[in-house]
């Protein structure tokens, strides 16, 4: 049996990922693909934690741009990732896989409330976590909760799951000769502002050591490749 690198990962979905080309919020079959490749996980003895953006239903600060205050329109994002982890529950179960939606938010008839030694133990008796509403509080982005979850339940490896190869000097469906980075330090992509992640989100990582990766996670198990200590995607670690 192959060794994994990993026991333990967070990954990070955008609420984007969700969706389909031909519109709607969330495409059912989109869910099921990327809860089979969780599943797959799982099955291998991987521990795995889960965040989901919102930005498929509704994204905070472009209501607030729009004159709606932000506090509030942050608080419907939180709920928008409700909606989405609740979505992934229950593709995951249909499959099989135990799974517990925790939220920073307390609305205990539909989630459990957020426990890091509760959500600890969920983990080690190989159910998916799912951490929901963001950290329960305004002017922070799903980025910087998948950062601190990730630190708060000892992940070893961060995945930010995203529709490219990597980690680029500029987007790559945009500028053709955009330079592609397989590795770099956080200290560079914060200098460089490379969009990785959202500043805070990066700066938690970098300060609690926690290595990323970046890669495409609309690529059939790639992920489980990773795992099996393929050099896939972009890492970005401390440095020296």
């Amino acid at each position: 049996m192959t060794k994994l690198i990993c026991q333990r990962i967070m990954l990070k979905l955008s609420g984007e990922a969700l969706m389909s080309d031909k519109g709607g919020n969330i495409d059912p079959e989109i869910v099921k693909r990327l809860a089979t490749e969780i599943k797959e996980l799982c099955d291998a003895g991987i521990q795995v934690g889960l965040v989901i953006g919102g930005g498929n239903i509704l994204r905070g600060s472009e209501q607030a741009a729009e004159g709606l205050n932000r506090v509030t329109a942050d608080q419907m994002g939180m709920l928008a990732t409700v909606i989405n982890a609740l979505a992934m529950q229950d593709s995951l179960e249909f499959l099989g896989q135990q799974v517990r939606v925790m939220t920073a938010l307390k609305i205990n008839q539909v989630c459990e409330d957020y426990i890091r030694r509760r959500a600890v133990r969920h983990l080690e008796k190989g159910r998916v976590v799912i951490f929901a509403a963001g950290t329960g509080n305004p002017f922070f982005t799903t980025d910087s909760a998948a950062s601190l979850r990730a630190i708060e339940i000892n992940a070893e490896l961060m995945i930010k799951a995203t529709k490219v190869k990597g980690v680029y000097s500029a987007d790559p469906e945009k500028v053709k000769d955009a330079t592609f980075y397989s590795r770099l330090t956080y200290d560079e992509a914060l200098d460089q502002r490379l969009n990785v992640m959202d500043t805070t989100a990066l700066v938690l990582c970098r300060d609690n050591n926690l290595p990323m990766r970046v890669m495409n996670i609309f690529e059939s198990g790639a992920v489980m490749r990773l795992m099996q200590g393929e050099e896939i995607g972009s890492l970005i670690e401390r440095g020296n």
